[in-house]
Formats: C-alpha cells, structure tokens, sequence
C-alpha cells in the first residue's frame, strides 16, 4: 500500500557529509509531516528534524546548524543534508510520514526501514 524508501547511508569521516533521501509510494492522498529519527545502539530512537506540509521546520539542539531537512511534495520525497557529521551522529536513521491514503478517512503514520549512517575515522 504505502512504502518508505530510504536511501544515502554509509560510513563517512567526521566532518564529512552525507544526503538521505526517503521517497514515499503507494496510494498516498495527502503527506502532512515528514521527520528523520535516528536510534544508535543502546539508546531510544530519538526525533532528529520534522517539516510540515507548508515547510515550517524543526531540529532537535543537537543537529542545528549542521542538518536541514527538505521536502519535495511533487516527488512524496524527503530529504536529509547532514554536514560536519560527528562520530555521535553514528545510528540508524528512520524516515517517517504522517500521510492520508487515497479514499481513507485516516491519517496515519508510516516508517521506513532504516539507513546506517555511521561516522568514523
């Protein structure tokens, strides 16, 4: 029905960069927010950026300044820039969508699989 395809992870050094894309498909009527979390070994998955249908943004304190978060509605695609990574960036990061389906009364939330991104020398 709806599918969350996250791609762009891999190992980087610190201060490197690295883009993450998820591309949403299905039966999908509306998308309203879009978030990246992340979730590293050990630790609960936590809310890394949100943005909104009309493109108001969100960053947890640890990540401003260094990631920004962009959305292309055309395309269901969301997108992560994450610059001057840190080796605490390292954790699996999750896509996220708070979408309607076509002909649903619902909105609900969907997730995707997950990307590693680990930041190492």
């Amino acid at each position: 029905q709806v599918q969350l395809v996250e791609s762009g992870g891999g190992l980087v050094q610190p201060g490197g960069s690295l883009r993450l894309s998820c591309a949403a498909s299905g039966s999908i009527f509306t998308i309203y927010t879009m978030r990246w979390y992340r979730q590293a070994p050990g630790k609960q998955r936590e809310l890394v950026a949100s943005i909104g249908a009309s493109g108001t943004t969100y960053y947890a304190d640890s990540v401003k300044g260094r990631f920004t978060i962009s959305r292309d509605n055309a395309k269901s695609t969301v997108h992560l820039q994450m610059n001057s990574l840190k080796p605490e960036d390292t954790a699996v990061y999750y896509c996220y969508c708070y979408l309607q389906q076509l002909r649903a009364t619902s909105v609900d939330d969907y997730w995707g699989q997950g990307t590693q991104v680990t930041v190492s020398s």
